[in-house]
């Protein structure tokens, strides 16, 4: 199984950006992450996500703990995942 970790991407399963790919820019607890888009990216607002509200994918970018959107879409464009984060699944 993939480890819940800091830059690991992942896809919302459940709440408005249903579909939406996110980056994990922070834990906060055993059941909440801090999640980004960024949203100039993909629509993907930063906020407070329940890991049971996203599925967790292969791919991961090397961020700082707590990194800004800014930093968060300089590692995803240096890593070349941006074009990737724009696509939407259908779950």
């Amino acid at each position: 199984m993939v480890a819940i970790e800091v830059g690991r991407i992942c896809v919302k399963t459940h709440g408005r950006e249903t579909g939406h790919k996110c980056v994990i820019a922070d834990l906060i607890d055993d059941n909440f992450v801090l999640v980004t888009g960024p949203k100039d990216v993909n629509g993907t607002k930063r906020r407070r996500v329940n890991v049971k509200h996203i599925e967790i994918t292969n791919d991961k970018i090397n961020l700082k703990k707590g990194s800004s959107d800014d930093e968060v879409k300089k590692a995803l464009q240096a890593a070349g995942k941006l074009e990737s984060m724009k696509e939407i699944i259908k779950i």
